[in-house]
């Protein structure tokens, strides 16, 4: 494992061969910064990670698992993207408060609005742990004993890193385990909705402008973090203070051109940049294509239905959101990576690992390990294909929603055969608030045509073999009588009563409710005939590319190498910058204002503006947030970002806040698999934007007053505005 941290420290030092390609490990930037130094970056290395004082990661949280925010004040405040906040602004959200038509801003700490379960995640620190986690290990052990000597050796290191203190710690392999690290992190618990735009700003645009440049979204919100008295986390109560932050980020109201040094330090989702090629001709010209077609029909539905009426809209909003975010993705992946004809890239490299891998006898073996992992591709894509579809339509949650009951019904029926009392009870707890939660935004019949348009789609696209028994014996529309005129599961009232009553022999009439024995036979399909086989599948893979990933270690020091974004913090820099991602187009590097009243005057329902927002556009009262007359919306730039780096803080030369990331433009979504430095572009709405809307549109001064601004008058002042606390 040295050798092969000595060989990415040597590729990192004599030659970047995309400067703006990659996602790097932050504990580890003293190996990239002199590149970063050499693009514009004026800080330190310790003023951007260090563990014995307060640094840009302390301001840098992982916002409820799935997104990034940053804190902007010393109470506490957090800004990410609307999209990020979407959930829990729905959640507050009735025909009588829309805050989703009509935005929401808290006037006080005492109208700020409880979140249940959400949390925000600051990283203590990240240490290679790699010679521990393998302590112990040898080639010769078989799987069961290998597995489970790492797992005890988890529990020891995990056990040292957190013992006598409140953090929190995980373990996340790297390169397919070549390398592991440990994430040492403080969880808070009490997280409070403070703000958001209306959806004509934070939403503006809809699926006709996601994932698409020029960009005019005002995509952001504002959360507050709460704390104990003793400024630790603790779980949500009114008694609960704001946190008092190790570091927040000064925000620059200062002009910016194309060129200017960005960085984006978040917490990027998955990337899958190493796959053969055989793997990506397999996403390419099937995966994606069968995940797009099954979104294409629920999609269909759901926007019908909220047209229709405003309480549908409510209740889909978020979903539709969801759904179609990664539809959209996907389609522009296959553009982007079909224009660089991507798999013959894979193809020729290949070849060219081969022929290295077989000049040497010790190198035999890396040249086995990429033959295993595109044979054991073709070995079992079957299996993956009917994966891939049972997860669109079942088990995501993107399909009729009455399998998501049956779902919490199965793990009812866990804890009712143990017959443990608490058990039971706190599984009936457990159900009813999730069943409760599911028809708070559900509609019956929206459900039905869901069921009626995705499954014969389902039925066409998915191998014969692992069909669901239920599917095979009856005629759709028959299935889809029975289960939406007797099924209990698309009953909130029958089925809370259920489960209420609900004990190992009462239990056993759910299994003869014909939309519990559909869920049943997926399950079947599921565990007898698919599981087995994608284990070996993963388990295969994983191997292989383990194996592959160090043969590109060892054989090609000079090749630049970072590992694969797994949801841990990452950095990435590069410029402000635009493209020109086709033949006779070019993109401009920001936006502004003005074009959000030319997008509303063509009359698309995307681009709705209130009364309100135009006249505020006409009058043009843009305050400190103007840039030579102008208001900047958004910009891009050559940042490789994923799913995950959304409310990302987009940081300037010097540590200041200029813009939150949230979206790549649509042939810029092939980085997840191969990045292109002329054409992959992330998408930032402009800070300057973000503070206009929520002081002069919204009247949230307030909250400006929280936050430190950089203007012309400060300038020298930047780096040093803010001093750096010790850690305790």
């Amino acid at each position: 494992m040295k050798k092969l941290f000595a060989t990415l420290i040597l590729s990192l030092f004599t030659v970047f061969t995309f400067a703006h390609e990659g996602m790097w490990i932050p504990s580890l930037i003293k190996m990239y910064y002199p590149q970063m130094k050499a693009d514009g970056l004026k800080l330190t290395a310790d003023q951007i990670y260090n563990i014995n004082s307060s640094s840009l990661k302390d301001a840098v949280i992982h916002f409820n698992g799935g997104c990034t925010s940053e804190i902007v004040s010393e109470k506490g405040l957090l800004l990410t993207n609307h999209h990020c906040g979407f959930g829990a602004i729905q959640s507050h959200s009735t025909v009588e408060k829309d805050y989703l038509k009509n935005g929401f801003w808290a006037k006080s700490l005492d109208e700020e609005l409880m979140n249940q379960g959400m949390t925000a995640t600051r990283i203590v620190r990240i240490d290679d742990v790699t010679s521990e986690v393998m302590e112990g290990l040898t080639e010769g052990m078989e799987s069961a004993q290998y597995q489970m000597k790492i797992r005890e050796n988890y529990g020891k290191i995990i056990k040292a890193a957190t013992e006598d203190t409140h953090y929190e710690a995980e373990i996340e392999s790297y390169d397919y385990g070549n390398s592991y690290f440990i994430i040492v992190k403080e969880v808070f618990k009490d997280i409070r909705l403070v703000g958001t735009p209306p959806n004509e700003i934070g939403k503006f645009g809809g699926d006709t402008d996601n994932w698409v440049w020029p960009r005019h979204t005002g995509d952001f919100s504002v959360f507050r973090i709460y704390v104990g008295k003793d400024n630790k986390p603790a779980e949500a109560s009114k008694d609960n203070v704001p946190y008092k932050p190790l570091h927040y980020f000064p925000i620059s109201l200062l002009p910016k051109q194309e060129g200017d040094f960005t960085m984006v330090y978040g917490f990027p989702g998955r990337t899958e940049e190493y796959i053969s090629a055989a793997r990506l001709q397999y996403i390419m010209k099937t995966e994606r294509p069968m995940r797009i077609a099954m979104r294409d029909k629920t999609m269909s539905v759901i926007k019908a239905a909220m047209r229709s009426n405003n309480e549908l809209n409510l209740k889909y909003a978020a979903k539709q959101a969801r759904i179609a975010n990664a539809w959209k993705k996907w389609k522009g992946q296959l553009i982007g990576l079909t224009n660089i004809d991507a798999i013959s890239i894979k193809e020729a490299y290949e070849d060219e690992y081969m022929k290295k891998a077989n000049s040497k006898s010790e190198w035999k073996k890396y040249a086995n390990a990429l033959t295993l992992f595109s044979d054991l591709q073709r070995m079992y894509q079957t299996y993956d294909e009917a994966y891939i579809l049972l997860n669109e339509y079942c088990y995501y949650g993107y399909g009729p929603e009455f399998l998501k009951n049956a779902s919490y019904m199965k793990n009812l029926r866990v804890a009712l055969e143990s017959e443990d009392e608490e058990k039971i009870k706190k599984a009936k707890e457990r159900a009813i608030g999730k069943v409760k939660g599911l028809f708070k935004n559900y509609d019956l019949e929206t459900d039905r045509k869901i069921f009626n348009v995705l499954t014969p789609e389902f039925i066409n696209l998915i191998p014969k073999e692992y069909l669901p028994y239920a599917l095979q014996k009856e005629e759709v529309a028959k299935v889809s009588d029975k289960i939406y005129s007797s099924s209990i599961l698309v009953d909130q009232e029958k089925l809370i009563d259920f489960i209420e009553k609900a004990n190992s022999k009462s239990f056993k009439k759910i299994e003869k409710d014909p939309g519990f024995l559909l869920y049943q036979d997926i399950e079947d399909v599921f565990q007898t005939r698919l599981l087995t086989n994608l284990r070996h599948y993963y388990t295969g893979m994983n191997e292989q590319m383990k194996i592959y990933l160090a043969g590109k270690l060892e054989m090609f020091p000079d090749k630049n190498h970072w590992p694969d974004a797994n949801g841990t913090m990452r950095i990435t820099w590069g410029k402000l910058e635009g493209s020109a991602p086709r033949d006779g187009m070019e993109y401009k590097p920001h936006t502004t204002l003005d074009g959000i009243y030319q997008k509303y005057m063509t009359g698309n329902p995307d681009f709705e503006l209130s009364d309100k927002m135009i006249q505020a556009i006409k009058k043009k009262d843009y305050g400190n947030y103007a840039q030579d007359g102008e208001l900047w919306t958004c910009f891009t730039g050559s940042n490789h970002t994923t799913g995950g780096n959304s409310g990302s803080p987009v940081i300037d030369e010097n540590g200041n806040l200029i813009g939150i990331n949230f979206d790549r433009s649509w042939e810029s979504t092939m980085s997840d698999f191969m990045f292109d430095p002329n054409v992959c572009r992330n998408i930032t709405v402009d800070i300057r934007y973000v503070l206009w809307v929520i002081d002069k549109f919204s009247g949230a001064e307030h909250l400006i007053k929280e936050m430190k601004l950089v203007t012309v008058s400060k300038k020298k002042l930047i780096k040093n505005e803010q001093p750096l606390k010790s850690e305790d």
